[in-house]
């Protein structure tokens, strides 16, 4: 029945219809006043969606029938469990005061039990988490391209501009920030002009006593170079990375799919194999133990 139940569109819908109003409810709580004046009916709902979000979690645990260990074989239901416990571990745990509200941050992640029962959230994040190990090296790359640039215009610019190239890390900070294409003409057009005639004021003259000189080729080509390096070609190399991970994570979702259709179907000589298979490894384990005994008698 818990089988037949969990596979229904009914209850998919169901279940999404309670994370947005669980989200939503968390989002009511924010209004300190509000939820003043109405914190028994908030506090009711709040226990409602939890209970209701319990009972999905040990119906789809029924739902696995003799092994319910599988339904922790899968990721989004372990993430969806622990949720589950930490929310129900709140009343039971005697926190201070202080510790409460981190404990109860854990209504905010309810929200995102939404990725785990929308298939395309899945792939987004799936994705995200499979292109990790790919990113790593674009970053290692991007790191080199800032400290190459970062060293050059502490070298080339650190005079003229000490506001943001005055040292290694405030250079890195400065280029950062050039990445982001937040006015980074201005940085271009201080050392392009010379810091006298652009960008510092009297103050920061006084303050900074930069040695004013203007480099208009030099400066230009130093900060486009960098733009376009940084910007675009990098981004183009973090989407590649993404489309090439979102084409493995769409070939393994379909991969699980029929799998788990080959597992729904009735075929006792599969089942039988998973009961030998599962049996094997605990005789494997078995004659591991044997074998350490044997060999602490023979040393002793």
């Amino acid at each position: 029945f818990c089988s037949k139940v969990i596979k229904t569109n009914v209850f998919d819908k169901f279940i999404i219809a309670i994370i947005l109003f669980a989200g939503l409810l968390v989002g009511v709580q924010t209004y300190k006043e509000f939820a003043n004046r109405h914190i028994e009916i908030l506090t009711f709902l709040d226990s409602l969606v939890l209970a209701i979000f319990t009972l999905e979690a040990v119906i789809k645990i029924l739902a696995e029938g003799k092994r319910p260990i599988n339904y922790f074989r899968n990721a989004w239901n372990v993430f969806d469990f622990l949720i589950v416990t930490v929310c129900l571990m709140e009343p039971l745990l005697p926190l201070d005061a202080e510790f409460l509200p981190v404990l109860r941050l854990a209504r905010i992640l309810r929200v995102l039990r939404l990725v785990t029962v929308v298939p395309k959230l899945q792939l987004i994040v799936g994705t995200l988490l499979k292109s990790i190990p790919s990113m790593f090296y674009v970053c290692i790359l991007l790191f080199l391209l800032f400290y190459m640039y970062g060293a050059m215009g502490v070298f080339l610019y650190g005079d003229n501009d000490p506001i943001h190239f005055r040292n290694l890390q405030t250079a890195l900070l400065s280029l950062f920030r050039v990445t982001t294409l937040e006015d980074w003409t201005d940085v271009m057009y201080i050392n392009m002009y010379g810091s006298d005639n652009y960008g510092y004021s009297p103050e920061d003259l006084a303050r900074w006593t930069p040695a004013p000189t203007a480099s208009p080729l030099g400066a230009a080509f130093f900060f486009v170079s960098f733009v376009l390096i940084g910007t675009m070609v990098v981004l183009n190399l973090v989407i590649g990375v993404i489309m090439n991970s979102m084409d493995e994570m769409n070939a393994e979702m379909a991969l699980n799919e029929r799998i788990k259709l080959r597992r729904e179907l009735e075929d006792p000589i599969r089942e039988g194999m998973e009961d030998f298979h599962e049996r094997f490894l605990e005789l494997n384990k078995e004659i591991q133990v044997i074998k350490k005994l044997i060999q602490k008698e023979r040393k002793s």
